[in-house]
């Protein structure tokens, strides 16, 4: 592994755009072996952390053990850790999302993947075409978990190129059934050429603006009690709306946010225009005494339902139509 001339300069005019933890921390990082996951790794050692590079075998594809032989390689050259995990992926659909969901059940919480600003813009996007609110057009957020968000994917290869690193190829990132693919390799071009301009960083830009907003508005949200039926109706709907998001998705055990219509039926038995609501199939939001009460069917006697967040149980009745 060897830079040109003005490497150095290079990496140092990449550094400045990152955002890594202080030197001497420890810091996990996802490395599938990719151009934006080496170069990672590579920024990760410049700024003076220490990484350890976490690669995980899908075994997707006949190369994937050979993957991960390069990222050890590269890891070692570095003087940075390597870890080597393994995951078995269950049938079903949206192969992306569980082969996702799966890596991330095995990485170490809080790690470091190689998202950058071009990731940024295609996130925005397709959350954007998903209905997402203002938290998923916010996009990812800039820190230790995606130190670098702020850089170009072509300046990853570039970095790549500059220190003779041969990234892995995923041939599923030419996959038009992939909604990523098709908004990196159709939509954005089309996007540029429309704008007449690169619209990557006018998204980027956008994102870290609404990042900024939607915290703002979180802060607001965490001063109101979700279970005062009162206050929320009383409350602008905008804040009302992330007060009973919060809340819900504080209770759900995997965190999902609830969709819109979820958080409106909340509000509808705040407003007294019903007693009782269903939110996803297994819980329930019911007004008793002025109070919001969470709860979800019970596994004892029928007819009961179990309080869920300290609430007090109480006899249930037919939900209104």
């Amino acid at each position: 592994m060897t830079e040109g001339a003005g490497g150095g300069d290079f990496v140092e005019q990449l550094l400045a755009r990152c955002t890594f933890p202080p030197a001497g921390s420890h810091l996990d990082l996802a490395v599938s072996g990719g151009p934006d996951s080496l170069a990672m790794l590579v920024l990760a050692v410049r700024s003076g952390c220490r990484p350890t590079a976490h690669h995980v075998d899908h075994g997707l594809r006949p190369s994937s053990a050979g993957e991960a032989q390069v990222v050890e390689a590269v890891a070692r050259k570095l003087g940075a850790g390597f870890v080597s995990l393994r995951v078995e992926l269950a049938a079903g659909p949206n192969l992306e999302a569980r082969a996702r969901a799966a890596r991330f059940a095995v990485l170490p919480p809080g790690v470091a993947t190689g998202h950058t600003a071009d990731d940024q813009a295609e996130t925005i996007l397709i959350n954007l075409v998903r209905g997402a609110g203002l938290a998923g057009l916010a996009g990812m957020a800039a820190g230790s978990r995606h130190p670098i968000l702020g850089l170009r994917r072509s300046e990853t290869a570039a970095l790549c190129k500059a220190l003779d690193l041969e990234p892995v190829l995923d041939e599923s990132n030419s996959d038009p059934s992939i909604l990523r693919n098709r908004v990196r390799a159709e939509v954005l071009p089309l996007l540029n050429d429309v704008a007449r301009r690169d619209v990557v960083p006018v998204l980027a830009r956008q994102a870290s603006l609404l990042a900024a907003e939607d915290a703002l508005l979180d802060g607001l949200a965490a001063g109101v009690d979700p279970a005062d039926a009162a206050a929320l109706s009383s409350l602008d709907p905008v804040l009302a709306r992330r007060a009973v998001r919060a809340w819900l998705r504080a209770s759900d055990p995997e965190e999902h946010p609830p969709g819109f219509a979820a958080v409106e039926r909340v509000l509808s038995v705040a407003r007294q225009e019903v007693r009782a609501c269903e939110i996803d199939g297994r819980r329930r939001v019911r007004r008793s005494g002025g109070r919001l009460r969470l709860e979800e069917p019970s596994r004892g006697k029928a007819g009961r339902s179990a309080p869920v967040a300290g609430t007090v149980p109480r006899e249930n009745g037919p939900l209104p139509k």
